[in-house]
């Protein structure tokens, strides 16, 4: 009979890929278990999507354009603020979400061995319908206003998979955390909130002065958020920005792969 044999991982960095692929079948279970919970007993269900997108875009053209009167160019204020919330309110709730991923799934973490990276990879991909649902909406809202779409849409694309990677990479290291210090539930709301005002979701960047800019862009929604909008209504974004926050974005996956390698090994004895 074959042996197996089960090694501890020599890199904290390191990945299996091969262990990953084969555990493709429980991610996708867990994924379609994570969207069916989320939306379970609803009144209005996947509507949801569509409303609190629409209705925060609505409060804060009211305020903003009126009130602040954010100069935004030629894109129109409802569409930028839909754009830059699309982006956001995925990251929010992925992460939001991923951080308890581990204390929600205590039993089936404690009763049998899996690639436990899956665990908050599933809780992040469940929020993708959310994310795939306010982008449509964007289209909608887009050719409402009647924004042209250009060659650099084909560059969303890639702002969409920083966000995911983003997204992932921060929902691994606070389910790892949160495991380990329970109290990081209560830190997670706290820490979103004022990681909202610093991004520039409601207001553009170009209030801020051109020689803050790279140290703002250490923030790395600041480069996704400003990409993602140059490639939906077509203008140059800020190379400098965006690399700066792609570089970011890359930090934060590898702390993230060390601090959830390091704790990894206690998750069954102190869930």
């Amino acid at each position: 009979m074959p042996t197996t044999v089960i090694e501890p991982c020599r890199s904290l960095t390191s990945v299996n890929l091969r262990e990953l692929w084969a555990g493709r079948d429980l991610l996708r279970l867990l994924t379609l278990r994570d969207i069916q919970v989320r939306y379970k007993q609803t009144l209005i269900g996947v509507a949801w999507a569509v409303l609190q997108p629409l209705v925060t875009t609505a409060i804060f053209t009211v305020i903003f354009s009126t009130f602040a009167r954010f100069d935004t160019g030629s894109t129109p204020y409802p569409a930028f603020v839909l754009s830059g919330l699309s982006i956001w309110m995925f990251v929010y709730g992925a992460i939001t979400v991923a951080s308890m991923s581990f204390v929600n799934n205590a039993t089936l973490v404690t009763k049998v061995y899996f690639p436990r990276l899956l665990v908050p990879i599933s809780a992040t991909l469940a929020l993708t319908l959310d994310l795939a649902i306010s982008l449509l909406l964007l289209v909608l809202v887009s050719i409402y206003f009647g924004v042209e779409p250009t060659t650099y849409l084909l560059l969303a694309p890639i702002f969409i998979l920083l966000t995911c990677i983003l997204a992932v990479s921060l929902g691994i290291m606070l389910s790892a955390l949160t495991v380990r210090f329970r109290d990081v539930k209560f830190l997670v709301p706290f820490m979103l909130q004022i990681w909202m005002v610093a991004s520039p979701i409601f207001y553009p960047l170009g209030i801020v002065p051109e020689k803050w800019r790279l140290i703002f862009a250490i923030n790395p929604l600041t480069g996704i958020i400003e990409g993602f909008r140059s490639a939906v209504f077509g203008y140059a974004p800020d190379w400098a920005v965006v690399i700066a926050s792609t570089v970011s974005v890359a930090v934060i996956a590898v702390v993230s792969l060390v601090v959830f390698r390091a704790m990894e090994d206690d998750f069954a004895d102190v869930i």
